[in-house]
């Protein structure tokens, strides 16, 4: 019985199922398309998101919305008729755009993650840094490696008819792939959020530091360093010194009765609980975007490794596309985590689904 015969098979036994699943996965796949779309609407009408680190993000929303509309298509068709009935030429082409979006996607994560961290460590030579042009040139060298990363494994590919899909031949082949498209990328982004991560929490702990003293000394303005490293992405935006005053015996001690002194440290106060509630936002943001990529991609990347290392290892046809599914599945989460914490997009969104003029 061939391949045709026995996807017929399939939905004349269980057409429910079928319908159920290409139901479902049209649904995400408009979904994602969707969200894409409103992201990179957003940041196109919006002036005030006319930011670079804002058009990395609209470039990853590019990607992500290329999966959604010329890859999971195609996805859903070959998971329903249980082969692949487009042709040889169709296939070369489906997969060449699978690879090339899906690990553009990936580096994005990457690029996005080497911006944020720049932007902390260096804040003040960096934001000079930070122009439109640099941002253009970072989009480009992603998308230039991605192609690189992507066209070895499709002229090294195996082939069967009927199917479509990569069979790398050599394990070399294998872990070019694998590692260049999602391992390297990976450890890039763990080792930087880990310092974004860290830099946030030493900022916390030492405003918190700065906190402390003043309540403790009761009659003492703390002289915290407004030179600390933060970023508009991922930390807080950088607090403004309390105003000191003029002579050298008022720096040092002032009342606890003087209003101006009980003013400033109830203005310090909140100040800091602003700051250490966007901190710990910032951290819950490091923490979905980590845990969202490792989740969608992982799986997805073992199991390439080892399907192409022991050939006796593979997994059910069924359990292959969950995987693939589930790294798709990431195109649709990024929209979601990178803007839904910061209120310019969710004004943004307001906007546009209110179809409000706001150019």
């Amino acid at each position: 019985m061939d391949s045709n015969e026995t996807s017929t098979d399939k939905f004349i036994t269980n057409p429910w199922s079928v319908v159920f699943l290409s139901l479902t996965l049209s649904f995400l796949a408009v979904l994602t398309t969707a969200m894409n779309c409103l992201v990179i609407t957003a940041i196109i009408v919006t002036r005030k998101l006319h930011h670079p680190a804002n058009y990395l993000i609209c470039s990853l929303a590019v990607t992500d919305l290329l999966v959604a509309i010329l890859v999971m298509p195609f996805s859903i068709v070959y998971i329903v008729m249980d082969t692949w009935v487009m042709g040889e030429v169709m296939c070369n082409i489906w997969l060449i755009v699978d690879i090339t979006c899906c690990t553009c996607s990936i580096l994005h994560l990457a690029a996005i993650a080497v911006d944020r961290y720049r932007a902390i460590t260096d804040a003040v030579e960096y934001s000079r840094k930070r122009t439109t042009q640099q941002a253009a040139i970072m989009i480009t060298v992603v998308w230039v490696l991605s192609i690189v990363v992507s066209l070895p494994p499709m002229l090294l590919r195996g082939h069967k008819d009927k199917e479509c899909f990569i069979k790398h031949e050599n394990i070399g082949s294998a872990l070019y792939s694998t590692f260049g498209a999602f391992y390297i990328p990976l450890i890039l982004i763990l080792i930087l959020y880990y310092k974004i991560y860290r830099a946030a929490k030493t900022l916390y702990n030492r405003r918190a530091s700065c906190l402390s003293k003043s309540e403790k000394n009761g009659h003492m303005i703390p002289k915290c360093s407004d030179r600390e490293p933060t970023s508009p992405d991922t930390l807080s935006p950088p607090e403004k010194s309390v105003s000191e005053p003029s002579t050298e015996g008022d720096r040092a001690r002032i009342t606890v009765t003087s209003p101006t002194s009980q003013s400033r440290r109830e203005r310090s106060i909140r100040k800091y609980r602003i700051s250490s509630t966007r901190e710990k936002k910032a951290a819950t943001t490091l923490g979905l975007i980590l845990g969202a990529f490792v989740i969608c991609w992982l799986p997805f990347f073992i199991h390439e490794v080892i399907f192409n290392i022991c050939e006796s290892c593979g997994l059910s046809s069924e359990m292959v596309n969950f995987l693939t599914w589930l790294g798709y599945l990431n195109s649709l989460i990024n929209p979601l985590i990178y803007t839904i914490f910061n209120e310019d997009f969710k004004r943004a969104f307001q906007k546009l689904i209110n179809c409000k003029n706001y150019l």
